[in-house]
């Protein structure tokens, strides 16, 4: 071959060559974007805060099982860390937080800033009855997921649980609406509002509080969760336990930061979807009962507390007393362009339903 033979072939051979290595970088870009797309490979670390103890079975027997739960489901590439105690963020600052990015999870109360979530109020409204915490628990996330209020919808809601009915516990036994009238109970928020429309007289003071007040006779009751009785001691420093399972509720929310949701794969959204809905139902809904049947069973044989359960006719006394505060709920949604009466017949319906079911 010759010489000028030779540089055709060299320059054919390098071209082909150029458009080979061309065709294979587009060819693994492609790829690299598809990965991408998908999350393969890449790990997403989140951040949750909430305010409970390390301690406290809504760390040790909720959180962490999820957490490790929803990195097995996807493969290891979401890996969750818990930042419990206020490490992170102060309670009434979570879900806010949330929302800004300072965490990408959090877990805590809605009630701790009352007004912000207005639709929310009505799981914890007096005069609604609840079983105990699976049925509160229940009626809240699907009661949430049936109105899907606007106030919720700038994060991604992973699930909704309750603290379940609270009682009163007291150091002079309430088994009538006459043993009420002006008894300093501590209460703070929407509890302080139904004790006074009672004829209470709702004293405002955090549970860490509670304690020395009761002992000290500055109040003479608590309006709370039975597993306070247990878990802050109240057992000790009260004497009786009037069940009202329709005064109170607490509703919490486990919920994570809307562009980090965005961000994931469909497919590790829709792992994470089906392990939430597994430890609601298999932990999350029936966490304060565990809490709340030990805490009861302590008080009772080690601290001789005594049970009152009011008649059906007190009973009726107490909620029509109660009544106008679901009346102001709907009056006030109204003037929010929502439909107040449907939302609480929303809550009273699943209440039935579910009261029939989780007795």
């Amino acid at each position: 071959m010759s010489k000028n033979g030779s540089k055709v072939v060299w320059r054919l051979n390098k071209k082909i060559l150029g458009l080979l290595l061309l065709g294979m970088l587009v060819f693994l870009a492609g790829c690299g974007s598809s990965a991408t797309e998908k999350g393969a490979g890449q790990v997403v670390e989140l951040k949750l805060a909430h305010f409970f103890p390390s301690t406290h079975p809504a760390e040790t027997e909720l959180i962490q099982p999820w957490a490790k739960a929803v990195e097995e489901a996807t493969n290891g590439q979401v890996k969750i860390t818990s930042y419990p105690g206020e490490t992170l963020l102060k309670a009434d600052q979570i879900y806010d937080g949330v929302v800004s990015g300072v965490a990408d999870m959090g877990m805590s109360c809605f009630s701790y800033t009352r007004g912000r979530f207005p639709v929310m109020e009505a799981f914890e409204l007096p005069g609604v009855t609840y079983n105990n915490s699976k049925v509160a628990s229940k009626v809240a996330w699907e009661g949430i997921k049936q109105i899907n209020p606007k106030e919720i919808q700038d994060t991604k809601m992973m699930m909704a649980l309750t603290t379940g009915p609270g009682d009163l516990f007291t150091k002079v036994p309430v088994r009538r609406l006459e043993d009420l009238q002006g008894l300093e109970i501590r209460a703070t928020g929407l509890s302080a509002k139904t004790l006074q429309k009672l004829g209470a007289n709702p004293v405002a003071m955090p549970q860490s509080d509670a304690y020395e007040a009761l002992a000290k006779g500055v109040v003479k009751g608590n309006l709370s969760p039975v597993e306070v009785l247990e878990g802050w001691k109240h057992g000790e420093v009260t004497k009786y336990l009037t069940r009202t399972p329709f005064l109170y509720n607490t509703l919490f929310f486990i919920t994570m930061n809307q562009d980090k949701w965005n961000s994931l794969s469909q497919e590790n959204q829709k792992a994470i979807e089906i392990v939430n809905e597994k430890y609601f139902t298999e932990v999350a809904m029936g966490l304060w009962d565990k809490q709340n049947e030990a805490a009861m069973k302590w008080a009772v044989e080690e601290q001789g507390i005594q049970e009152i359960k009011l008649t059906a006719e007190e009973t009726d006394r107490w909620i029509k007393l109660v009544q106008p505060i679901q009346d102001e709920f709907i009056a006030s949604m109204d003037a929010k362009g929502l439909s107040g009466r449907q939302i609480m017949e929303t809550v009273m319906e699943l209440a039935g339903k579910y009261n029939k079911e989780y007795r």
